[in-house]
């Protein structure tokens, strides 16, 4: 399995298992002198954290990140990152049931179909675990991102739980940090409650959509046709563990619309190109406009849950299963990090890539 990096010149490679000893992220390709310190990336991590709340899964993971090289002084030193995060609250013991049987909707087929091994213990390599080892990558790259573009902001949210969307004139940026949905309508994450109550206490889960912005970037990044700024944050986003679909802007609704009404008029301001609108949600031909970045990705319902499903197994005999352990009944809350993350990586990346093609001028201005 050689498909485990991402990245141009800031580049992330992740490694280890939901059961094994440790997991975490090589990170290759950060400038060197930028400021970077533990806790810095642990405030990232915290955010992802499983057990916080009785609304994600009661795994206990302290999810502590080391860095073991690549960082002197409190500064980056260019070379290779290190991050590493141990795994101390592992049960294999709760997947032992289903050793031998195949997870509907999980990718415990499909594993075995390729590869030939089955490792039951919560997934392993294709478990969302393996997402704190992209939160703590994402962590460097917001440092240096705070470094080379201050004032600039990667902000995610949950706009919907289920069927159950937020109402965008209720819409506070505060409130994304109050409360355990991360989502700026107080209403909804009231309503959410008592919905994610019942699914959980029915042994159900229910799915979820992500809404990340990245503010404050300069027009340029991205290039033509092969590395489209939209096309690499549609790939970094499907990547993540059960997203099922992207959108860039308007997405989908676009498909609802006629010309004049999703071509965002230009007209020329004080200091630049300011457009009447953002259907296309920053990106054009997929260079950043300089406008808000604006992706959304749709998380399916979590594949363990205790209701019985009919399924196979290695011997191809019909069974039933029932996943027992812990896990989240709306995976989408502790992807709200995860998004975050991504889009970190990304943007990050080809902004240095916009540098070292362009130089200092990437996203200058017209007239």
């Amino acid at each position: 399995m050689s498909f485990n990096t991402f990245g141009h010149l800031f580049r992330v490679t992740t490694w280890g298992e939901s059961h094994g000893p440790a997991l975490g992220a090589t990170v290759d390709g950060c400038p060197p002198r930028i400021p970077l310190e533990p806790d810095a990336i642990q405030h990232c991590m915290d955010r992802r954290r499983p057990g916080q709340s009785r609304y994600t899964t009661q795994r206990r993971e302290p999810d502590r990140v080391e860095i073991l090289s690549g960082v002197f002084d409190g500064m980056t030193t260019g070379t290779p990152i290190q991050l590493l995060i141990k795994n101390t609250d592992q049960r294999s013991k709760d997947y032992s049931e289903i050793a031998e049987k195949f997870r509907p909707g999980h990718a415990d087929i499909t594993y075995w179909q390729k590869y030939g091994i089955r490792d039951y213990r919560g997934g392993g390599r294709s478990s969302a675990r393996e997402t704190a080892a992209r939160v703590a990558a994402g962590g460097v790259a917001r440092e240096v991102i705070r470094s080379l573009v201050p004032g600039a902001r990667i902000q995610g949210y949950m706009v919907q739980m289920g069927p159950h969307r937020i109402d965008r004139e209720r819409f506070d940026w505060d409130e994304i940090e109050r409360n355990p949905f991360w989502t700026p309508d107080a209403a909804a994450a009231d309503r959410w409650a008592g919905y994610l109550d019942g699914i959980r206490k029915a042994g159900s889960s229910t799915g979820a959509v992500i809404e990340v912005v990245a503010s404050g970037f300069p027009a340029g990044l991205g290039a033509p046709i092969y590395a489209k700024l939209d096309a690499e944050l549609a790939l970094a986003m499907m990547s993540i563990n059960a997203v099922k679909g992207v959108e860039i802007g308007e997405g989908m609704a676009a498909s609802d619309l006629v010309g004049e009404e999703n071509a965002d008029e230009i007209s020329m301001g004080p200091d630049g190109p300011e457009f009447s609108s953002n259907h296309a949600g920053g990106i054009l031909g997929g260079i950043s406009t300089g406008q808000d970045i604006v992706v959304r990705f749709a998380v399916k319902p979590t594949s363990s849950i205790l209701k019985p499903r009919r399924t196979i197994t290695k011997s191809g005999n019909a069974t039933q299963i029932v996943t027992k352990g812990r896990h989240d009944p709306c995976v989408g809350i502790r992807a709200v990090p995860v998004g975050e993350a991504m889009m970190a990586c990304v943007i990050l990346d080809h902004l240095l890539l916009c540098r070292g093609q362009i130089g200092e001028n990437c996203g200058g201005r017209i007239g």
